[in-house]
C-alpha cells in the first residue's frame, strides 16, 4: 500500500502513459489539434467539439 495520495497517483500516471501509447486520438477536421470532447447530439447521436478553435462535427 503506498504510503501518501501522491504515490498512489504517480503509480496511476505510470500506468496510464503505458497504455497511451495505443490510444487512437481524434483530430479536429478544422484546426488539426487533439484536443476534442465528444459530446451528446441533439438526436442522441455522438458529436465532437475541438476546445482549441471551437468546430464542431459528428
Amino acid at each position: 500500500m503506498p504510503a501518501s495520495i501522491f504515490e498512489e497517483a504517480g503509480g496511476l500516471l505510470e500506468a496510464a502513459d503505458t497504455r497511451a501509447g495505443d490510444a487512437t486520438l481524434l483530430h479536429c477536421p478544422s484546426c488539426g489539434s487533439a484536443h476534442v470532447a465528444q459530446v451528446l447530439g441533439d438526436n442522441g447521436g455522438v458529436s465532437y467539439v475541438c476546445t482549441a478553435c471551437g468546430h464542431i462535427w459528428s
